[in-house]
């Protein structure tokens, strides 16, 4: 079994830490889709859209497991070093990821939108990279976060470009 600052993969003991961090994490994604509803059924349906954007359908099961990612990997570094830089790191992108849907949806505003998402993937490169210096596993739950992330800085751009 490998180990982490010492300690063995994850136990029983772990198991309420764990929750709480992906709780956190779905929370990021939850609250700001609630107050935006109205607008993502509204505003949204009437703004012209690349090709290549998904369908509706695909964006909840995607976020959902991004973010379910996104916690194990907050908790494998908060067991672990408990990196202060990192953990703030990790916050700022978590904070610019719900700052985005209420800009771009709630103010429904592409060009704000953007420039949040921008930001957000700057914010989750730097992540990444302190999270590799505490745990690699957590860096690389990452990847697929910063990979959709960066499609949909594209497709918010297209958006940006096309309304």
């Amino acid at each position: 079994m490998s180990t982490i600052a010492g300690r063995s993969d994850f136990s029983r003991d772990d198991l309420p830490g764990l929750l709480a961090a992906i709780v956190v994490c779905e929370l990021a994604g939850i609250v700001p889709a609630f107050l935006t509803a109205d607008d993502v059924s509204g505003w949204y349906t009437t703004v012209q859209q690349p090709a290549f954007t998904p369908p509706n359908w695909v964006f909840g099961p995607v976020w959902t497991t991004l973010y379910l990612l996104m916690g194990v990997a907050l908790y494998l570094v908060w067991r672990g070093e408990r990196d202060r830089l990192a953990l703030g790191a990790f916050a700022v992108q978590l904070a610019l990821n719900a700052s985005w849907t209420l800009v771009f949806f709630g103010m429904q505003w592409p060009a704000g939108g953007l420039a949040v998402i921008v930001a957000l993937l700057a914010a989750i490169v730097a992540t990444i990279a302190l999270f590799a210096r505490v745990d690699r596993r957590a860096a690389l739950l990452l990847v697929p976060y910063l990979v959709w992330v960066a499609f949909a800085t594209v497709l918010n751009y297209e958006i940006w470009q096309l309304n």
